[in-house]
């Protein structure tokens, strides 16, 4: 009787596990990044981070960051992008959001994070994908942190590859691509 009783729990466990994890999986939106240098995919942690994944959804959906550009690329640190154009003039942004840093996600390598100023609560469209894992950017460690809202799950090749680009000083900007490296597009990719 107890073995029947423990294989019931153990299956019981198992059916639910998978249905969570199934339920998790349904509930984060993908997206399709394409640079000039080739094309990301990200997953995003709606649940984790609902006001940060609903900001970015929205510049996504209105086509902000079509024709925008890496602008700061650090190899072994960060590849940052969302904020300005080709010609370094700085794209109109809608009003900071609250930073969600506490949420429990770390900045490890390929977790996208939103950029902010000192101010906590500054982050607008600016973004930046981890190519390291960056612990003194977590709640807690230094300050408030920066809030991780996603992960590249396809592309990390290409982001390795926008991180190791040569760079230069123009303009106040220090890190920036010697080549525009683009954001030709970012749209939500269809749920199959």
């Amino acid at each position: 009787m107890k073995q029947r009783i423990y294989w019931l729990l153990a299956t019981l466990t198992l059916v639910l596990g998978s249905t969570a994890s199934l339920a998790d999986s349904e509930a984060r939106t993908r997206v399709l990044m394409t640079t000039n240098l080739g094309e990301i995919v990200i997953e995003l942690f709606n649940e984790e981070a609902p006001i940060t994944v609903e900001n970015f959804l929205s510049y996504v959906e209105s086509g902000f960051y079509e024709g925008s550009i890496f602008h700061r690329v650090i190899p072994d640190f960060m590849v940052q992008g969302g904020g300005f154009g080709p010609n370094l003039q700085r794209l109109e942004t809608r009003a900071p959001i609250q930073n969600e840093a506490d949420n429990g996600l770390r900045n490890d390598r390929g977790t996208l994070a939103m950029a902010r100023t000192n101010q906590v609560n500054s982050a607008t469209s600016q973004f930046f994908i981890n190519v390291a894992n960056n612990d003194f950017l977590n709640h807690g460690v230094r300050d408030f942190g920066y809030a991780v809202f996603g992960e590249v799950i396809e592309g990390m090749d290409i982001v390795d590859h926008i991180s190791r680009a040569p760079t230069r000083r123009s303009g106040g900007h220090a890190n920036l691509p010697r080549s525009h490296i683009v954001i030709e597009s970012v749209t939500a990719m269809s749920e199959d």
